[in-house]
């Protein structure tokens, strides 16, 4: 068996299973806004596992979180997949990574996979959907249902959307999300269902993407959020009026950074967070002045 840390909710098992770390950004290109002098005053706010030795460049960790749930096997995201062409995004171009190994050492095999849940459409959240088998892209988990957004497939596979900002999501559909609903395993979502998979809830949450989905999971008394990217980095829980360069509509993702916040706290829920280094999991703390703080579990 797995040494990985596993987290219970309720009767289920959740496990993360590693696709690749990013260093390469530092705080100024990840964050627009982002204050300089921020280290200096808030140096708490930078938690250990997060952030570079000097504090400059920010980790990112790109996962999916393995959920065993009364008999079945759920993935929520796939991270980023190997071989895919992304001449844009050079951090994830022809990644060659141990996924498919982590997946096996928490006794995980494809075939096992009975549903993949998604937080969105983008680069390092749908990779592994599919993996390269005799120069064709063909389904990793052959015997899943694969549940995504309606409203964002057709955005990506609209051409009017074609644009420099997102040409790399217009590739991910061709080799990551096409060849899924052509195998006929996809469940495309309207908005308006928000509990396709028993025990769990999509809020939507568009403005880092269009058609960008929470997950909230809910066994016994426990409740899970997975966040999706409303939030990138255990600072921005310190810090929510810090926008990312991937948010497309920066009012927006803010609404649903808060809400995201506020949800987590309100409801004593566990944060699965699908990009925070260190172990990607913890408790947002709001204290009497109404702020939040982060704690890794």
């Amino acid at each position: 068996m797995s040494s990985f840390t596993e987290y219970r909710i309720g009767e289920a098992t959740i496990t993360r299973v590693t696709d690749v770390v990013l260093d390469q950004l530092s705080a100024e290109q990840l964050f627009v806004n982002w204050n300089p002098e921020l280290p200096r005053r808030h140096p708490d706010w930078f938690l250990p596992g997060t952030m570079s030795d000097d504090d400059t460049h920010v980790l990112l960790s790109i996962h999916s979180w393995v959920i065993r749930h009364r008999g079945q096997v759920i993935l929520v995201d796939t991270g980023s997949g190997n071989h895919k062409e992304r001449p844009h995004a050079m951090y994830f171009n022809h990644l060659q990574t141990a996924y498919l190994e982590g997946l096996a050492n928490v006794d995980v095999r494809p075939e096992d996979v009975d549903i993949v849940m998604t937080t969105h459409l983008h680069v390092d959240h749908v990779g592994w959907n599919t993996r390269l088998e005799g120069g064709k892209w063909v389904p990793t988990f052959p015997n899943a249902r694969y549940f995504f957004s309606k409203l964002e497939h057709r955005f990506y596979n609209d051409p009017s959307n074609h644009t420099e900002r997102n040409r790399t999501s217009f590739q991910v559909q061709e080799d990551s999300v096409n060849p899924i609903v052509e195998a006929g395993l996809a469940t495309l979502l309207d908005d308006t269902e928000r509990t396709p998979v028993a025990g769990f809830e999509l809020y939507p949450t568009p403005g880092h993407s269009p058609g960008h989905v929470s997950i909230v999971f809910r066994s016994g008394h426990d409740t899970a959020l997975f966040s999706g990217d409303i939030l990138h980095h255990p600072i921005q829980v310190f810090d929510p009026t810090l926008i990312t360069i991937f948010d497309a509509d920066q009012e927006a993702a803010l609404k649903h950074r808060r809400w995201g916040l506020n949800f987590t706290a309100d409801h004593k829920a566990l944060f699965f967070s699908p990009h925070f280094a260190a172990t990607s999991v913890g408790r947002v703390l709001r204290s009497s002045n109404d702020q939040f703080s982060w704690e890794f579990l």
